[in-house]
């Protein structure tokens, strides 16, 4: 079979492969660019997956601003994984800027994963940061919540490795918690809060940061609890349930002591009547022994009698309950 047409498929195909890797009219732009780009370094860009165009057209921003790069430069950021376009265009912002800055540098902050192009912008417009609520307290009890605005600017020189926005507002912070715990009181604080700021900018915190803090303004103050009265209250209810505590304790320990006594007051009369009980067995054993005769007992019952006689006399309320050894020993008899 003929196919009249396939020759020229073939060289249309050639020729859509040829420009794909010589981009012909991308070198001519170049060219009249005034930007020195062989076809060659066209083709092995494309070879290394490098977007010629790309590389091409930053290139030629940074010829036409001035700065002296070179196609290789430019690839050797892009194939590292950074971004040529944002690099080139903080570049000619720094150098109209007077911002020294210079193309190592640049790629160095953009692989570092932060915006080289915002950093730049930052440092020439510098940008506010609003603080979180700040509570403080003074030394005379009070609490103070305060809102600050941090107005900072880039330092080129440490972004990388400097510490970001995060240890700012925390060093703010701290500040601001410095300032009013010295305060006396927090009177004198809502009279110059400007005291704040300026404790605040002595202490150099925007050290090791990527950041120069230009201000620190105070936006806002309000008076909340009073910390020391209720931190007062606290303690006061804390040493009363200590107190009640101990309280508690010698109560116990005092019902406990008297508890003990009464049994010790049972067991000596318990002593008592037991001995009380040997009375009559001693008198039978004296008659049963002879050393006691008839005349002596009644002689001791005599006794016995004006004694009693002598205590209802003494004590006509007492009570006739008691028995007496001499009695029972009459009735056993």
């Amino acid at each position: 079979m003929n196919y009249p047409f396939l020759p020229l498929i073939i060289a249309a195909v050639a020729l859509l492969m040829l420009l794909y890797f010589f981009p012909v009219s991308l070198w001519i732009t170049a060219l009249f660019s005034g930007v020195r780009v062989s076809l060659l370094q066209l083709a092995f860009m494309r070879v290394r997956k490098v977007p010629p165009s790309l590389i091409v057209n930053s290139l030629i921003t940074s010829t036409k601003a001035g700065l002296r790069l070179t196609a290789d430069d430019l690839e050797t950021h892009y194939l590292a994984g950074g971004n040529v376009p944002s690099v080139i265009k903080a570049l000619i912002s720094a150098d109209k800027a007077n911002i020294p800055l210079d193309f190592k540098q640049a790629t160095a902050i953009d692989l570092a994963g932060r915006n080289v192009f915002e950093a730049v912008t930052t440092s020439v417009n510098p940008k506010v940061i609003n603080t979180p609520n700040v509570a403080a307290v003074a030394q005379d009890g009070i609490q103070l919540i305060v809102i600050a605005r941090v107005t900072v600017r880039a330092n080129i020189s440490q972004l990388v490795g400097g510490a970001g926005e995060e240890t700012i507002l925390a060093r703010v912070g701290e500040g601001i918690v410095t300032s009013i715990g010295s305060s006396v009181s927090h009177k004198e604080v809502l009279e110059n809060p400007d005291k704040i700021s300026k404790l605040v900018l002595h202490k150099g915190l925007d050290a090791g940061t990527a950041f120069e803090i230009l201000s620190i303004d105070i936006a806002d103050i309000d008076i909340g609890e009073n910390i020391g009265a209720k931190l007062q209250t606290d303690q006061a209810s804390a040493d009363l349930r200590v107190a009640e505590a101990r309280a508690e304790e010698r109560r116990a320990m005092a019902v406990a002591m008297e508890q003990e006594y009464r049994a010790k007051t049972q067991e000596a009369k318990a002593k008592v009547v037991e001995a009380e009980a040997e009375i009559p067995r001693a008198i039978a054993e004296a008659f049963r022994s002879g050393n006691l005769g008839i005349m002596d007992y009644y002689k001791m019952r005599n006794v016995q009698a004006d004694t009693e006689m002598r205590d209802s006399i003494a004590n006509p309320n007492a009570g006739s309950g008691s028995v007496k050894p001499g009695r029972e020993e009459g009735r056993q008899s």
